[in-house]
């Protein structure tokens, strides 16, 4: 991150008040703080907000200059941060804590809970027979390696009474997962469900022919993604973060006022995305995963702590990691905007 900290002042032969009035005008302002962001993945509906922010000037108008980048995965995105390559990003909280365990001391925390709830979820042809998560024991899952949804299966296993190792993975791009259950090749296929389901939506899959396990649904109960700071930033400039914080908390407000208008935002930013399909999954997302009654109770962005450790615990003991961070570990309120400015509208 960049940081100009002084601007060129004349100050031979002036007033105070003439300096004053030099150093306070545009043209010797500060140069905007420049912050290196990472999405999770590509941009699509949920970017929105991200998108909207910078589009509509709301970083701009907190001194910031932010570059948000595409991502390959939540896994990808909190190493990014953690080597110092990006100062922030969206990822999934369980790829945080994950990470945490295993490099006690990285000090990366989330900061602002947009997924209240995992959007993780598996996905079967209805023809398929199966009708209760122990029926997928034996059966091939598709999704790629980094995949929230397949890196949290074993938490998934684990409250259905399955083995971890009850399923078969085969790894593929996202782009072709979809593919793969409609010409069965596969037996069921993982990832954030409202992502599996308009893609396979627009492969003439209707709704009523498919069987889907959301995890949330099924004892699941994990946080999802979260926009996560380095430790360079928590401990250098926690200002700068709020100000994003409240440029972002502005533009989520807004999306879940108007998602339709949000989502041209990703239009603007990529030509070729297919509109009403991403309006419909920025829908879905923020509807079903970001207001949820504990976001009426609690506002926008924020955990509960008690619930946090407990999902912290399932982590640990599914994926047999040998450490346990802490819910302070891995996420801080501290920098969240106002609770007023944060309640569900």
């Amino acid at each position: 991150m960049l940081i100009s900290l002084f601007a060129n002042v004349h100050k031979w032969g002036c007033s105070a008040l003439l300096c004053l009035s030099v150093v306070a005008s545009p043209a010797y302002a500060a140069d905007p703080v420049k912050v290196k962001f990472s999405l999770d993945w590509r941009f699509e509906g949920p970017s929105a907000p991200f998108l909207m922010a910078k589009a509509k000037g709301y970083f701009s108008q907190e001194g910031l200059d932010v570059q948000i980048d595409s991502g390959n995965g939540s896994a990808g995105a909190v190493t990014r941060v953690a080597t110092g390559a990006y100062d922030m990003a969206f990822a999934d909280i369980n790829a945080l804590i994950e990470q945490e365990s295993q490099h006690l001391g990285t000090g990366v925390k989330g900061i602002y809970m947009v997924y209240n709830a995992t959007p993780a979820a598996v996905f079967l042809l209805k023809s398929a027979g199966v009708t209760t998560p122990a029926a997928l024991a034996g059966k091939t899952i598709a999704a790629p390696v980094f995949d929230a949804a397949r890196k949290s299966w074993p938490v998934f296993a684990q409250k259905n009474g399955l083995s971890k190792d009850a399923v078969t993975w085969q790894s593929a791009d996202p782009t072709v997962t979809a593919n793969l259950l409609v010409r069965k090749s596969v037996d069921a296929i993982a990832g954030f469900s409202f992502t599996n389901l308009l893609n396979l939506e627009a492969r003439g899959v209707k709704a009523d022919d498919l069987v889907v396990f959301p995890y949330a649904q099924y004892g699941v109960d994990l946080y999802g993604n979260t926009l996560i700071a380095s430790k360079t930033m928590l401990e250098k400039h926690p200002d700068t973060l709020k100000a994003f914080l409240r440029a972002f908390n502005k533009a989520v407000q807004e999306t879940l006022a108007d998602p339709v208008s949000a989502a041209r935002f990703v239009k603007e930013q990529d030509a070729l995305i297919d509109l009403p399909l991403e309006t419909r999954r920025l829908q879905l997302a923020f509807g079903q995963r970001v207001v949820t009654p504990e976001t009426r109770k609690n506002g926008l962005g924020d955990v509960d702590t008690e619930r946090l450790n407990r999902s912290i615990s399932d982590v640990v003991a599914a994926f047999a990691l040998k450490n346990t961070p802490t819910a302070d570990a891995v996420f801080t309120r501290a920098l969240l905007p106002e609770r007023a400015e944060r309640s569900v509208r």
